[in-house]
């Protein structure tokens, strides 16, 4: 499954599309966000995806879930967002 990492500086925008393009293509696609900032914007972008593939009969789903992730040799806790089509 592809991965797409959110930091709080992403633009939701971007990132929603980023998410629309490999759900067409792969049928899924995991988003990880490290803190609030970025669980923010991670959530946004999913919301605007939906609203990108809705029109082409795709119905996004999201499943949240921890995930472990080193970021600079620190172990940290990130939300993933798993979503594909239903």
């Amino acid at each position: 499954m592809e991965v797409l990492k959110v930091s709080s500086h992403s633009i939701p925008n971007s990132v929603a599309g980023a998410i629309a393009g490999v759900v067409r293509d792969k049928n899924n696609v995991e988003v990880q966000a490290v803190g609030a900032g970025a669980a923010n914007q991670a959530i946004k972008a999913i919301a605007i995806a939906r609203g990108y593939l809705a029109p082409v009969g795709i119905d996004l789903i999201c499943v949240p879930a921890f995930a472990n992730v080193i970021i600079d040799g620190d172990e940290r806790t990130a939300i993933k967002l798993i979503c594909e089509k239903r």
